[in-house]
């Protein structure tokens, strides 16, 4: 797998204003060229977002979740700028950036977050972060800086006692999201002073779409024992794909082909579960590098659509980063001289998948408070989604994730 640069294709399309003539753009390729710490970098945002994932499918008991590594990295990232002492250290050691130092780390998120946003014309895919703090409390203007400069946060001072606060920080969300998520915070404490905030925003059409008249009603045996009918959706197309011992894999590319879904199919005698316990920053590159292109594959796999949402803390702390969430241990001095410690992490996410593409969406906040008290016919490759399964949306060139997920209980809601 080479992390050596990342292609954005851009081709573009000029109509005028009769809209019977077109003007095509010849294509034209823009290398970035990622440097070893910033290779570095997808792949500890690669084993933190897989490890991450195993901690949350142990967390909780719903049978659809989806995470979004990125957006969790990208949040803490933001955090970890005004850490310091242990709890820096044992940011660095949760989200695996050991041998990377605060500049490396920001300038390959800030070279990542460019390169990501475009690439591909026929999809949508925005990341956009903020700072909202309590505009009484003093901020170093460093941290800021670094966040301004870097991530290209917005950054607002608010009257945190106002309930006009609360409904702000959820506009922004719900703009962000194009109003797949609408409402990340509940409720401050009095205590609050800052909520920093990832959102990420996904559309990508299929490259080739699935033809709606050929989703019939079909089996899906869930892991309890029972079956349910579902809508499945079928296609032949020439696809990357995969299997061994545990699953067998396709990659169904989006728009052009830079950002792919990998759903992974366990095997006979396995589920979805053994794949997730196999999950590695390791086997990941490994079975990557073992797909390969199969001109007819017939894949028939459920429509399906869910939102999922967990606060973060206990995983987080059961992955190292424990003196953050300490109300006597956290140092966050280079957010302020003022005691401040992270109170929660919410992640929520949404998904939408069917005959047309794919709309995903996921934020995270991190809360900051301070202390108070046939022999003619080709060969064909038949994968059947029609039991528990996992996916990723991934981007091609570097493998990173940017969402990953579960499905027990396929449902569509129109």
């Amino acid at each position: 797998m080479k992390f050596t640069s990342i292609v954005l294709i851009i081709v573009g399309m000029v109509l005028n204003s009769s809209c019977q003539q077109s003007d095509v753009i010849p294509e034209e390729n823009k290398t970035i060229d990622l440097d070893e710490k910033s290779a570095q970098l997808i792949d500890a945002d690669n084993a933190f977002g897989l490890e991450i994932f195993q901690f949350i499918r142990e967390e909780s008991d719903k049978e659809n979740l989806m995470v979004s590594p990125l957006s969790i990295s990208l949040a803490l990232a933001m955090a970890y700028n005004g850490a310091d002492g242990d709890t820096k250290t044992e940011m660095e050691n949760a989200m695996k950036l050991n041998g990377l130092t605060p500049e490396q780390i920001n300038s390959a998120y800030k070279m990542l977050i460019a390169a990501l946003q475009s690439l591909d014309e026929d999809v949508i895919f925005e990341i956009a972060n903020a700072v909202y703090y309590d505009s009484g409390f003093p901020v170093k203007q460093s941290f800021f800086d670094i966040n301004k400069n870097y991530y290209d946060a917005e950054v607002e001072g608010l009257d945190f006692g106002n309930p006009s606060t609360i409904e702000a920080i959820n506009d922004w969300v719900a703009e962000k999201t194009h109003d797949k998520i609408t409402k990340i915070i509940e409720q401050l404490s009095p205590d609050a002073r800052m909520v920093l905030l990832n959102a990420i925003y996904f559309y990508g059409t299929w490259a080739n779409e699935f033809d709606e008249d050929g989703t019939k009603m079909r089996n899906f045996f869930k892991t309890d024992g029972t079956t349910k009918e579902v809508p499945m959706m079928s296609k032949e197309d020439k696809l990357e794909y995969t299997a061994n011992n545990l699953f067998s894999a396709v990659k169904i590319p989006y728009g052009t082909g830079q950002y792919n879904m990998v759903v992974m199919l366990p095997s006979t005698e396995k589920s979805s579960q053994d794949v997730i316990d196999e999950l590695s920053a390791n086997n990941w590159k490994d079975w990557a590098e073992e797909f390969t292109t199969e001109d007819h594959v017939v894949v028939t796999m459920p429509r399906f659509k869910f939102g999922f949402d967990l606060e973060l803390n206990k995983v987080l702390k059961q992955m190292g980063m424990v003196k953050a969430f300490s109300d006597q241990q956290a140092n966050f001095s280079k957010i302020s001289d003022i005691f401040l410690y992270i109170s929660a992490v919410i992640h929520k996410t949404y998904i939408d998948v069917n005959e047309t593409g794919t709309e995903a969406a996921a934020v995270t906040a991190i809360v900051f408070e301070t202390t108070s008290a046939g022999p003619n016919e080709p060969q064909k490759i038949y994968f059947t989604v029609d039991k528990p399964f996992v996916f990723a949306i991934t981007e091609k060139d570097t493998n990173a994730i940017l969402f990953i997920g579960e499905v027990q209980n396929p449902e569509y809601e129109e």
